[in-house]
């Protein structure tokens, strides 16, 4: 390590330029705070947050479309128990759940699944967040209720899709990036093709990196010599787990149930092919057709700057909420209430006291 770090100095000195390298994944996020890796690679080098986290990207009208479904009579809404505090417009599911919607934390869909062949006279309503490292699972699930025969059992897939959001990044004039720290754990289902277009169409150097301290410094040393040889390539860092092929079998699963479709990302806005939607052949699993909700047209906390921070244009200390209006205990965006989250991160770290 130490020699590497020398050498990412002597390379840093001589490319004569600020680098600003961004880290895809929540997970990386928290880990760099944690390892203190700022503090040992060169100051030239600055390491921003992207849109990683899938609890903060998750929109205001999903979780409202959420918080909705959970309070119809005969409705019980099963969630990863991180979403329970990522605020809506008007309420978190945690509050709906403190006025008596029915609201279960589920560490696996297939346990939602179970509970409605339990509870046949009820609707089970799994709120299907997450990139393609849940998909597959969410995916098996509908699969094996199809096979059962669970008619009440839906879902609701609000799931995102990495590279079509790397792609909104890149095409967007206010954000500067030289290089990203691409997610070890999306990785290893969709593997390194998909990310080929960020260095054959953009120039743009990608690692994908793990996740230990060692791992993370290498993947910034391979992302800079890369820029300090002039070339731009997918690579991977992380080879012990991430194939370039991926997993065969997740993906097919993952095609099998799911189609593309454009997703509303929060702060970011609308971005095409960035969503999955359960296929023809599987509506009757799709919980909006099967309920209808109705979900208030709220709009996002108008001083809250998740989108800027989920874009790499501010760091959490640079809006006016972070660390006063808005603190994990009492969140106002979503960056704060996820472990993952850059605000959250930022805030636990004291990185923002200096």
């Amino acid at each position: 390590m130490k020699a590497i770090l020398n050498e990412l100095k002597r390379m840093t000195g001589l490319i004569k330029r600020p680098l600003r390298l961004m880290e895809v994944c929540g997970t990386h996020t928290v880990a760099i705070f944690r390892h203190g890796i700022r503090d040992v690679i060169p100051k030239e080098t600055a390491l921003l947050s992207g849109p990683g986290c899938p609890v903060c990207v998750t929109s205001v009208k999903d979780v409202d479309a959420a918080v909705s479904m959970s309070k119809m009579t005969g409705v019980i809404l099963a969630t990863f128990g991180d979403m329970m505090r990522v605020p809506g417009g008007e309420q978190s599911l945690n509050d709906a759940r403190s006025e008596g919607a029915d609201i279960r934390i589920f560490y696996s869909p297939m346990d939602a699944l179970r509970t409605a062949m339990e509870e046949k006279g009820r609707e089970v309503v799994f709120f299907a967040t997450g990139f393609e490292t849940t998909s597959p699972l969410i995916a098996a699930t509908v699969s094996e209720a199809e096979r059962r025969g669970v008619d009440n059992f839906s879902i609701y897939s609000t799931h995102k899709l990495v590279p079509p959001a790397l792609k909104a990044l890149l095409d967007s004039p206010d954000v500067m990036v030289d290089g990203f720290i691409l997610p070890g754990h999306v990785s290893t289902i969709i593997g390194s093709k998909p990310y080929q277009f960020i260095s054959s169409q953009y120039k743009k150097p990608g690692v994908i990196t793990g996740f230990e301290a060692e791992e993370i410094i290498e993947g910034i040393f391979m992302l800079v010599k890369q820029i300090y040889d002039c070339r731009s390539e997918v690579e991977i860092q992380y080879s012990k787990v991430v194939r370039e092929e991926g997993n065969p079998a997740a993906v097919s699963v993952i095609e099998r149930c799911f189609e593309p479709c454009d997703a509303h990302w929060r702060g970011i806005g609308t971005i095409p092919g960035s969503g999955l939607r359960l296929r023809e052949e599987y509506k009757r699993f799709n919980a909006l057709l099967k309920l209808r909700p109705g979900v208030p047209d709220n709009p996002e906390p108008a001083a809250c700057s998740c989108g800027d921070v989920l874009r790499g244009i501010k760091t959490p200390p640079e809006c006016g909420m972070f660390g006063s209006a808005c603190t994990p205990e009492s969140p106002v965006g979503a960056c704060m209430v996820s472990t993952e989250g850059s605000c959250s991160a930022y805030y636990k770290y004291g990185a923002y006291r200096g």
